[in-house]
This record gives C-alpha cells, sequence and structure tokens, in this order.
C-alpha cells in the first residue's frame, strides 16, 4: 500500500495555549478507503526562518518513503507561515521526485501560488454546492472565499463553476491535480472522487 503524506491545517487554541496541527476525520477514512496509508505531516519540523535549511521535513518524507502527496484544506494563504513553508516544501519534493499530488481547496490554491499565480475573493462559493461544468461535470460542495484568479503554466482547467471560477485543473505531465471541493466534506463519499483519487496515486 502507497504511503501518502497529508498536510494539515493550524488551529490556535488561546484557553489551553496550544497551538495544533489538525485535520478532519473524514479525509483520513477517505484515503484509507482508496487503499493507501495516510501520514499526517506536522507543521512544526519547519520554523519562521525564510533561510532555513528544510532538511527536517525532507529527511521525515524520505525516512517513511512516501509515495504521494495530499495538500489538505482549511487556513487562507498567509494566516500561518509554517503551514505554508510546509506546504511550499511538499511542493517542491513532489516535483523534485515525479510524485503523484492533490490539492483541497485551499491545497489547490497553494499550488497556484507555487506557480505563481494570484487568488480574488469570490461571492457564493462558501457553505454552498455549485454546478461544474468541464470535463468534471457534476455538482460538488464549495467553502472557499478565494479562487485562483488564471491557470497556472503547465496546468489546464478542467472544471469550471457556472459563474466561471476556476475549480479544478491537472498538469499537463505530472501527476498533479487540483480540487476547490472537499471530498472528504460529502455526507457519503462519491464513487467519481474515490476514483480520481486511486487513479491520480496508483
Amino acid at each position: 500500500m502507497k504511503k501518502i503524506a497529508i498536510s494539515q491545517r493550524v488551529d490556535f487554541l488561546p484557553k489551553r495555549n496550544e497551538v495544533r496541527d489538525s485535520l478532519d476525520q473524514k479525509l483520513i477514512i477517505l484515503i484509507s478507503m482508496c487503499n493507501f496509508i495516510p501520514i499526517l505531516v506536522p507543521n512544526s519540523l519547519v520554523n519562521d526562518s525564510k533561510n532555513e535549511v528544510n532538511t527536517k521535513l525532507e529527511n521525515f518524507l524520505r525516512t517513511l518513503a512516501i509515495e504521494g502527496i495530499i495538500l489538505s484544506g482549511g487556513n487562507n494563504i498567509g494566516e500561518q507561515i509554517k503551514r505554508d513553508k510546509t506546504e511550499r516544501i511538499l511542493l517542491n519534493f513532489a516535483l523534485k521526485n515525479k510524485l503523484p499530488l492533490l490539492g483541497i481547496c485551499r491545497g489547490m490554491q497553494m499550488i497556484a501560488n507555487f506557480a505563481g499565480e494570484k487568488l480574488h475573493h469570490v461571492k457564493g462559493h462558501a457553505d454552498t454546492r455549485n454546478q461544474l461544468r468541464g470535463s468534471i461535470n457534476r455538482e460538488v460542495n464549495s467553502y472557499h472565499d478565494y479562487s485562483i484568479s488564471k491557470c497556472p503554466n503547465d496546468f489546464n482547467v478542467i472544471a469550471h463553476s457556472l459563474d466561471g471560477e476556476i475549480e479544478a485543473i491537472k498538469h499537463k505531465s505530472l501527476p498533479w491535480e487540483g480540487w476547490m471541493w472537499h471530498p472528504e466534506r460529502e455526507e457519503k463519499f462519491l464513487k467519481e472522487d474515490i476514483n480520481r483519487i486511486k487513479n491520480l496515486f496508483l
């Protein structure tokens, strides 16, 4: 079974004076259902320094023989420096080793950010459902306030919302995809999402 590294959101609990990495348990269940081994990536392996040599996180990934990467949702880019840095290292690691990668919601935004593209604020995409058009043509959940402004170079758009926002992208040569919906937040996991995850990481 392949080992898939999954990034985590950062939450601050002021009453406990704790900073926690966290992830929806349903994403772990979904990835396990796809017959992969989920490995949670801690954000504490990097610090806030821009000049840090990131050997700790890279050694973590090599030691565990990671074979694919998922950038999960939660937190806006720029809110949590360590998480942003962790995910940039994950993206570089996937690029260098040509590993399959899936960006979910913020994860897709991070792919675009990594490629030099910008985000813009959108209305009507939070706590709702959107109909997709493109090579993916179905209804999905939607929990985001930001969309990518332009498809990154070396990617193709594979789904738009009806109001024209980019909802899914696919790399032209690498096994990388980005989805703005959360497959783990469906009331019942969808066969289309399960099959797409399996095909991406197999």
